[in-house]
């Protein structure tokens, strides 16, 4: 399929973190009629704070799952991104209606370990993160409450219990030395607002021929979107309002032509990855007929054996992991906890993720008036435009769903 794209590949994005979101949203979405939705930002940054607690055949692999050849590229790239995502503020001469952005790290050390001085350096230094010590050991669930505490301040609220019934289990294991976890925010306010008046009920068609009844948002016929139409999908794209000539947010909306075609255009994605942070080539239309779902859910996961079927498999290994640059036992990774919500809505977008790791010790062409109306299953991002960055990729299969 022939899809006309403009620009080269974003360097901050790495196709491993894109594949294995739309392995997800495959897996855990379409082949369950579940709404999804993803970071892989946080992903990709987590990922890169293990790198540089690693050495050897472990770290190669990780070079190659974030598309780095050493770790100067990948602490230079990580404080990049992470610029990328501090907040807007006034000292900056920006106006107020900016996007409320923020993103932060946390470390948690068992009391027994001391961070080695290279990685506390990076830690604090690179990814802005203190590391607490704290009793694995006597206070498993302690130090859980703490974790989703911080979360989900750091989120404003909208991600709870980062850390599930399962993960204190993996702490209760005895010998976890380090929790490691990340923080993404956003909140925009569409550059073109919706109508709200205009809001009204409308059929959703669900991939297994179900209908249901959910808001959909419009606005007066005839606005202009950036909008165009391809072999098999549509792509309509959002802007949100922001005066800094720097840092620009869209959402892109990917609507298949058929109404059940959501599995195809993921599985076009998955055959050609560039597309996730290439630029496509849009056009100002005027767009007759435009209905976009209102929806809000959360979507929470666990990582490692995603990563591993996509062979990252080392970090994971309880013998073969070379985590040693961390504390002095040699690591490995237990579990990796993702957790995202979104809420799409007349004003505009918020969503939020976190990421949190637990690491152990080893025991040895354009119509003249196009329409766009999202009543079926549809793909979606939020990526920053001058960069290419994609901080969040979902899929909506049911508007009504809430989780």
């Amino acid at each position: 399929m022939e899809v006309p794209i403009e620009g080269e590949t974003s360097s901050f994005n790495t196709y491993f973190c894109l594949l294995l979101a739309n392995n997800i949203l495959q897996e855990k979405g379409v082949e369950n009629g579940s709404n999804t939705v993803i970071s892989p930002f946080s992903f990709h940054l987590l990922l890169s704070l293990i790198a540089v607690g690693s050495k050897g055949r472990t770290l190669e692999q990780l070079f190659h799952c974030l598309g780095s050849k050493s770790l100067e590229d990948i602490n230079s790239l990580a404080s990049q991104m992470i610029d990328l995502a501090s907040p807007f503020n006034e000292s900056n001469g920006v106006s107020i209606g900016e996007p409320d952005l923020s993103f932060v790290h946390a470390a948690w050390v068992a009391q027994s370990l001391k961070l080695k001085p290279s990685f506390q350096e990076i830690v604090e230094g690179v990814y802005h993160a203190i590391a607490k010590e704290v009793d694995f050991a006597n206070k498993a669930e302690k130090v859980v409450a703490e974790v989703n505490a911080w979360a989900e301040t750091a989120t404003r609220g909208l991600i709870r219990n980062l850390l599930t019934a399962e993960a204190l289990k993996v702490i209760n294991h005895g010998e976890t030395a380090l929790i490691l976890a990340n923080a993404l925010y956003f909140k925009g306010t569409w550059a073109q607002l919706f109508d709200t008046s205009k809001t009204k009920q409308r059929v959703f068609h669900l991939l297994d021929g179900d209908k249901v009844h959910v808001p959909f948002m419009t606005s007066n016929r005839f606005e202009r979107y950036l909008y165009n139409k391809f072999e098999d999908f549509k792509i309509l794209k959002l802007p949100y309002k922001t005066s800094q000539p720097t840092r620009k947010f869209a959402m892109h909306f990917f609507l298949p032509d058929a109404k059940d075609g959501l599995k195809n255009l993921l599985q076009m994605f998955k055959s050609n990855p560039e597309y996730f942070n290439k630029r496509f080539d849009l056009v100002n239309a005027k767009i007759s007929d435009f209905w976009i779902p209102r929806f809000k859910f959360e979507f929470e996961f666990e990582a490692s054996e995603a990563m591993i079927k996509m062979g990252l498999d080392l970090p994971f290994n309880t013998r073969k992991a070379e985590i040693t640059e961390m504390v002095d036992p040699v690591l490995f990774v237990r579990k990796m906890f993702h957790k995202c919500f979104i809420e799409v809505n007349e004003e505009g977008t918020e969503a939020a993720a976190s990421t949190a790791v637990i690491i152990e010790q080893q025991q040895q062409s354009v119509y003249p008036n196009p329409s766009f109306v999202a009543d079926h299953p549809f793909m979606f991002m939020i990526k920053e435009e001058i960069s290419g960055v994609v901080f969040f990729v979902g899929a909506v299969l049911n508007p009504s769903l809430d989780s």
